[in-house]
């Protein structure tokens, strides 16, 4: 791959790794420790959302985003031609 190409290709992967830890992040520590009060007055299956967020809630949104990584950088090395040897 040529160099403008490669660093086209990195550019656009260190966007999509950047934004992902920026959702999880705000899943994670914004929803989880910030926002557990205010989101305490809601429930979920007899658990407050702020609690669930913090015990069980990242971690989900963790495993998606991990699907959601995979599916994006699938379709950037369909665009970019890239194969796996």
């Amino acid at each position: 791959m040529e160099k403008a190409k490669l660093q086209e290709y990195w550019k656009i992967n260190l966007g999509y790794l950047i934004g992902l830890l920026v959702a999880w992040f705000l899943v994670s520590y914004g929803f989880g420790i910030l926002l557990a009060e205010p989101l305490n007055a809601i429930q979920i299956g007899g658990f407050k959302l702020g609690f669930w967020f913090a015990q069980q809630g990242s971690i989900y949104i963790f495993v998606l985003l991990i699907f959601i990584y995979v599916a994006l950088m699938n379709s950037l090395d369909r665009k970019f031609d890239v194969r796996e040897e």
